[in-house]
């Protein structure tokens, strides 16, 4: 089994060499001396979200403070595609399944989607704390997965926003149970790709317009439809395996 792996601050290995120590503090050491009860001695893995991985041996076991004797250090390749997956809001944390999910498989950025027909609404101080959860979220899936970087959480996308986000991607992939085209006939160019997933009730007409003249493409996955919890990681599954697997 890999060591446990644990988030520094950002830029915390940015000089390191095996030899030299990296520190662990805040919410990240009291996780994994208190809750985790890890120990002098014990080995573990320090990212500090740059692509850098440490690993090594603890020295100090602190409440608020872990550091760790670095015995090597890994760096994690830069992909050509990055892929984003642009996430509507759906009821019963079935957004959230989605999220979690494709941040342990790999993807690189996360956009909250406030659909026409999601029931969930981000308004107000519920979407600062809506937003702060979907950040915790992929930090949690982050480090149960051992990734070496934390997807980025964007804004939440409404409307022309979403369209307009989706018009900065170098490509743009609509899941969509009436496309012609297949998944499997989807080619993943180098650059950023996003991938849109609709709520319960599906992408209206009048979006589906808006993204593909924003320069989207509809494609299916399959013969079935997918909850929206399995929608998005699915699709990251196939593409993902095709170019970095």
């Amino acid at each position: 089994m890999t060591a446990r792996l644990f988030f520094a601050e950002a830029g915390a290995l940015e000089s390191s060499r095996p030899g030299d120590v990296v520190a662990v503090t805040g919410d990240e050491a009291r996780h994994a001396v208190v809750v985790s009860r890890l120990a002098v001695g014990e080995s573990v893995q320090v990212a500090d979200g740059s692509g850098r991985v440490a690993e090594g041996e603890i020295v100090t076991a602190a409440r608020d403070e872990l550091v760790v004797r670095i015995a090597s250090i890994r760096e994690s390749d830069r992909p050509a595609t990055r892929f984003v997956l642009m996430q509507a809001l759906a009821k019963g944390g079935r957004d959230e399944q989605a999220v979690e999910a494709a941040t342990e498989l790999g993807v690189d950025g996360v956009i909250p989607w406030q659909a026409d027909r999601s029931i969930v609404q981000w308004r107000g101080e519920k979407a600062a704390k809506a937003h702060r959860k979907w950040e915790s979220l992929v930090l949690a899936a982050s480090k149960q997965s051992r990734r070496a970087t934390v997807p980025q959480v964007e804004q939440l996308a409404t409307g022309r926003t979403a369209s307009a986000r989706l018009q900065e991607a170098d490509a743009v992939v609509i899941l969509h149970e009436d496309a012609e085209a297949s998944i499997a006939e989807f080619d993943a160019p180098a650059g950023e790709v996003v991938v849109v997933v609709g709520p319960e009730g599906g992408i209206t007409p009048e979006e589906l317009a808006a993204f593909e003249d924003a320069g989207g493409s509809a494609i299916r996955l399959g013969p079935t439809v997918l909850r929206a919890s399995n929608a998005g990681p699915t699709a990251l599954a196939v593409l993902l395996a095709r170019t970095r697997w």
